[in-house]
């Protein structure tokens, strides 16, 4: 097994990748205020300098997905294979992967935040007020419908298309940049750095996914059972859920990562449903639909909004929104992209290119949708009629993860059989299926991840070993773990700041993809928008003459 592992690693990138992880936990347990200090300040210069690149490459990567939905490219193959998995496997797998597990933590609390502060876009209206409840959803919606998943799906598309498509070209991050780094540069120092980087950023990306959920797991503990467990007690939950997903990764996508994913989907759309029918059910229609249509109506400004500040006359108070919530998810999302861009082209061998774009963007709305309609919008509902108190939450006294707990603890279910009314306090079952859910969830997202980082320290092979599989995911709960610690009681900045230092980079990566996708596509596919003869500069009677000088000279010739 050790002779397996050292053969198959690619020695440059399991070195970097694990040194610089490595030496974030030691740095950690030698003075943790001076790596807390640190991650601050990069986030702040990062912010500063980048903060609308991120905003405007998300908004060109979804347009450019829509196009391949509708457009004439979207029936190029990725392979020539049939697909492995089912559609419905196959949907299960991308959307638990994906960011299912950050559905989980800020479905039930997000939307509140928007409620008591709206963003800085609807200046007109005024938190707290009815209009600020749909206001809320509407964000919360755009936050999480099409942008996020976006990331995710063209970096899927891209490393499938050129791994599958071409010779030669390995199942890994830098494949996606085939035609700008050259097939035969794919070795070379540039998709090295790239590889990289995508070890470090997944790291960082999903650790914090996992300190949301694993913070979200403890604090149900206390606040359910008055289990107060500390830092030690972190540390245990975090290594029970790392041995957890270490086991469903060792057993393979097949065995292990596909039947969580359907059992997860199945219990997602269980709570989901029982929230919506105990809750204001023909509110939450209402609701959602008028946010729904917002979000539509909304989008490009919602995307593109930054608050111009704070140089110049800009209003820095806005950008600092911005930055807190749109900027930090999309960066979020980014640092996501690497692994979950290489897992989805894993799964997605044999399907078109269509096929990927539709489910990454439009079925995954599809679940994502109703989830914060529903849950978000019986929280918001429930706050502003006085049915559950969040005020904590909402004032930063309390963590956003406890909301899910006050919301679920605050749903009755009443029926009147005979003129007898009868409560069933159905809100104590909700909170068992939502802490079996939030672990099947942080199971999912660490072992597939963990797959895709064992994929990128290999140089691409599909099936990694087994001790590659398990020191990733050992770094993974090591990192998440300390990411929680850090943050402290109920603060999410710690995580939220790791994000965006480890997405900002890939933000390039994705646009670089993107690029190379429409380079790829228009020179061996269908042109869509300009001829193979067009004349970027010059005349084009210069083109015409040269023509014409070339049809007379082999005129003559006959």
């Amino acid at each position: 097994m050790i002779e397996e592992f050292r053969d198959e690693i690619d020695p440059l990138v399991f070195a970097f990748g694990a040194l610089l992880t490595l030496g974030v936990i030691v740095a950690f347990f030698v003075s943790p205020s001076a790596v807390e200090s640190g991650i601050s300040s990069l986030n702040n210069q990062l912010l500063g300098a980048f903060n609308w690149a991120m905003m405007l490459i998300v908004f060109l990567i979804v347009l450019f997905l829509l196009f391949l939905i509708v457009g004439p490219w979207g029936g190029i193959k990725l392979g020539d294979e049939p697909p492995e998995y089912s559609f419905l496997s196959f949907f299960a797998m991308l959307y638990s992967a994906g960011f299912a597990a950050g559905v989980v933590f800020w479905g039930p609390t997000e939307a509140l935040f928007y409620y008591d502060s709206p963003s800085p876009l609807f200046s007109n209206v005024e938190g707290g007020t009815a209009e600020a409840m749909t206001v809320a959803v509407q964000q919360t919606l755009f936050h999480w419908a099409l942008p996020q998943l976006a990331v995710f799906t063209i970096m899927g598309i891209a490393i499938g298309y050129f791994a599958y498509n071409y010779e030669n070209v390995p199942l890994r991050v830098s494949s996606a940049l085939t035609p700008i780094l050259g097939a035969e540069n794919l070795d070379g120092p540039l998709a090295k750095v790239v590889d990289i980087l995508a070890v470090f950023a997944t790291i960082g990306g999903v650790a914090t996914s996992l300190g949301f959920i694993g913070s979200q797991f403890v604090t149900g503990l206390d606040y359910q059972w008055g289990i107060n467990m500390g830092d030690i007690g972190i540390l245990l939950v975090v290594t029970m859920m790392t041995l957890l997903f270490t086991t469903s990764m060792v057993l393979g996508v097949d065995k292990g990562i596909r039947r969580l994913s359907n059992f997860n989907m199945v219990l997602f759309v269980a709570l989901m449903l029982a929230t919506f029918v105990v809750g204001p059910t023909l509110f939450l229609v209402l609701l959602g639909t008028q946010a729904f249509g917002g979000m539509i109506t909304d989008f490009v400004s919602m995307s593109l909004f930054t608050g111009a500040g704070p140089m110049g006359s800009g209003d820095a108070s806005a950008t600092g929104w911005v930055n807190a919530w749109t900027v930090f998810y999309w960066a979020w999302a980014l640092s996501w992209s690497p692994f979950a861009g290489l897992f989805i082209a894993r799964i997605s061998k044999g399907r078109t290119v269509r096929e990927v774009a539709f489910t990454g963007i439009v079925a995954t709305s599809g679940a994502t949708i109703p989830w914060f309609t529903f849950v978000g919008g019986t929280a918001v509902w429930a706050q502003h009629n006085g049915v559950a108190d969040f005020s904590a939450v909402m004032s930063g006294e309390a963590g956003a993860e406890v909301s899910g707990f006050i919301l679920f603890e605050a749903l009755n279910f009443s029926l009147n059989l005979g003129g007898t009314s009868m409560t069933i306090p159905i809100g104590s079952v909700l909170i068992y299926a939502f802490m079996i859910l939030v672990t099947t969830f942080f199971v999912t997202s660490a072992d597939s991840s963990t797959l895709a980082v064992s994929m990128m320290t290999t140089g691409g092979k599909a099936k990694p070993s087994n001790i590659n599989r398990i020191f990733w995911g050992v770094v993974l709960g090591m990192t998440a773990a300390i990411l929680m610690i850090l943050g402290g009681t109920g603060s999410a900045n710690t995580l939220q700041q790791a994000a965006i230092i480890t997405g900002t980079p890939f933000a390039f990566v994705c646009f670089l993809a993107m690029l190379s996708l429409i380079k790829d596509f228009g020179e061996n596919y269908d042109q869509v928008l300009l001829q193979d003869e067009t004349v970027l500069y010059g005349s084009s009677r210069d083109a015409d003459s040269r023509s014409s000088s070339v049809g007379s000279i082999e005129s003559d010739d006959d």
